[in-house]
């Protein structure tokens, strides 16, 4: 071994020892007759001491030598520090150097490699392997692998079995876009690279594995955001001979037991939320429970006064925002030019202010005296002090436009701490949903999602009407995973192909290798899928994805650092039987 220690490994106990350490150059610091390096590996630092008539000349000689990001290795006595750094777990020591290795010299890195960096966003992902020198991303790469070996301790111990699915499978309709690769043995054939193995977990479940798990790469060609990456990693797991409750309390024990050992939080119970609740009362179906400020419907109140604005809508709607009855007009500006953006966008926003004293003012007082407001700040629940916000629209529309301005007043007003965990199960979601411009219905979750048993005579009749046996994990406003009880019967199977409008022979041609599978004993079962890189951000209290993995992508699907995606030599082509279509320069 070229150590005997990390660098982030030496205490108090270690004085007089002889040690040896290597990592790379933090710092250097010469002062003349005393020469500092800090030395730094994935464990943490250690500052080395260099003294003139007391270490060797040799070594002084190649300490005036290093820069930093060299790659060294230093051999001599752990010390007590004089100038002890309590900013570090090494900095009550440090090393009295008695000799002094270079293994490998280095250019002067194009960004600071510390926490407080100057490097930018692209530049940093350019040079992305040393970006995972700073600490700051390290340990988020540490986290994750925490998380990867307690997820595989936790169903292991529950008799789940891992098994790995294929990368080259075959490309179906439903769903994403599939990232396609050209077959060279099979002329103008094309594999798909899997958004997900659900088809082949299944067919384990017909196998007899009745509890299987994978940690697996995902792929989908879609626009990226800060919570999407084109190849993603998720948890995905399946089920025979249980119910949709057996499922709800394995997999909330899995996320109970990773918030406990990772983060040291305790989960409550999950409380189980109607798809059709989350809706009405969050405008979501992924709320973010950390705070209240439910949506309150005002229509029975507001309507057939003469405003036409509400007269003329679906739905009225608001929320209050308790203690905010003193924004300013500027305040509320604000918030109207934030539901008026094109992302939102909402026509306008109507206040109610309910003051300290007792009196309410609102922007609509020309259409409802002082007794209509105050019928509505007891439906609210207001009181003095606080702000009714309104919006008015379609029931749909006007209902995600409310969920923006709610998240939007959650943060303003400081609730949405990201040390707070608040998790809940959305149930029932719609089977299908109708899809205005191919005229035809689609899964909300994919065509093998089971029918809620009540509604399953509806399939046929009112297919819109039908309900999912299906279930999403949502965690602070995130969806984190999410699965449904299977069907494992053919014929209901084949029910739902027609709903979706599969002719048989296209339902032959894309699952039929599922369909007969079916025939031959398939288990009642179910799965679930959570989205690793979400939960690694969720832990790490942060929004993108990207510094919780490896080697990201940027937003334009790109891998800067070896700049991916390229062109590819044209004998390949040929032997793929591929033509590429000339791109202009513009393009």
């Amino acid at each position: 071994m070229l150590r005997t220690h990390t660098c982030g490994e030496l205490r108090s106990e270690h004085i007089g020892q002889e040690v040896t350490l290597s990592g790379w150059v933090q710092k250097v610091r010469d002062k003349g007759g005393m020469i500092w390096i800090d030395i730094r590996d994935r464990y943490g630092i250690t500052q080395l001491i260099f003294e003139e008539g007391v270490t060797s000349k040799e070594a002084i000689e190649t300490a005036r030598e290093v820069g930093r990001e060299f790659v060294i290795s230093a051999t001599g006595q752990v010390v007590e520090r004089v100038a002890k750094n309590d900013k570090i777990p090494t900095g009550d020591i440090e090393i009295k150097v008695g000799e002094l290795k270079i293994f490998n010299k280095s250019k002067t890195p194009p960004f600071i490699i510390d926490n407080d960096t100057d490097g930018g966003e692209d530049l940093r992902a350019k040079y992305r392997y040393l970006d995972l020198r700073r600490e700051v991303v390290r340990k988020n790469l540490v986290m994750r692998h925490e998380l990867l070996q307690k997820t595989r301790a936790y169903l292991s111990n529950n008799l789940f079995m891992e098994v790995e699915t294929p990368y080259l499978i075959k490309s179906t309709p439903e769903g994403a876009r599939d990232f396609v690769v050209p077959s060279r043995m099979n002329p103008n054939q094309f594999y798909a690279l899997p958004q997900s193995p659900q088809t082949f977990k299944q067919l384990l479940m017909v196998s007899g594995f009745d509890r299987y798990f994978q940690i697996v790469k995902c792929f989908r060609d879609e626009d990226l955001r800060a919570d999407r990456q084109p190849e993603f990693t998720q948890i995905d797991c399946e089920m025979s001979f249980v119910t949709r409750e057996d499922i709800l309390n394995t997999f909330e024990g899995l996320i109970k037991y990773l918030f406990k050992e990772v983060k040291g939080v305790e989960l409550g119970e999950l409380p189980h939320i109607p798809y059709s609740e989350a809706m009405s009362k969050y405008g979501s179906d992924k709320p973010d429970l950390r705070f209240g400020m439910e949506f309150v419907e005002l229509n029975d109140l507001a309507q057939g006064k003469g405003f036409v604005v509400f007269d003329s809508v679906e739905l009225v709607v608001g929320i209050n925002a308790e203690g905010c009855a003193d924004y300013t007009r500027k305040q509320i500006d604000e918030l109207t030019e934030f539901v008026k953006k094109p992302q939102i966008g909402a026509k306008g926003l109507v206040y109610v202010k309910y003051n300290e004293d007792g009196t309410l003012k609102s922007s609509v007082d020309k259409f409802y005296d002082e007794a209509a407001l105050k019928t509505w700040a007891e439906k609210f629940g207001a009181k003095p002090g606080d702000l009714m916000l309104i919006l008015a629209g379609d029931t749909n529309k006007v209902r995600k436009q409310l969920n923006e301005l709610r998240l939007e007043m959650g943060t303003r007003l400081g609730l949405r701490d990201k040390n707070t965990f608040a998790a809940a199960w959305v149930v029932d979601f719609p089977l299908l949903e109708w899809d205005e411009e191919t005229e035809r219905f689609h899964a909300m979750h994919h065509p093998f999602t089971s029918p809620n048993p009540e509604d399953l005579d509806k399939l046929a009749t009112d297919p819109g009407e039908v309900r999912a046996n299906a279930y999403d994990m949502v965690v602070n406003g995130v969806e984190l995973g999410g699965g449904s009880i299977r069907i494992h019967d053919r014929d209901i199977q084949s029910s739902m192909f027609d709903a979706l409008g599969f002719t048989k022979e296209e339902a032959q041609e894309q699952f039929g290798f599922l369909m007969n599978a079916f025939e031959y004993g398939a288990p009642p079962h179910g799965g679930i899928a959570f989205g690793f890189d979400r939960l690694c951000a969720l832990f790490g209290g942060q929004d993108s994805i990207r510094d919780f993995i490896a080697f990201p992508k940027n937003t334009s699907g790109r891998d800067v650092m070896i700049d991916s995606p390229s062109l590819i030599d044209g004998a390949q082509l040929e032997e793929l039987h591929l033509k590429l279509t000339p791109v202009s320069k513009s393009e």
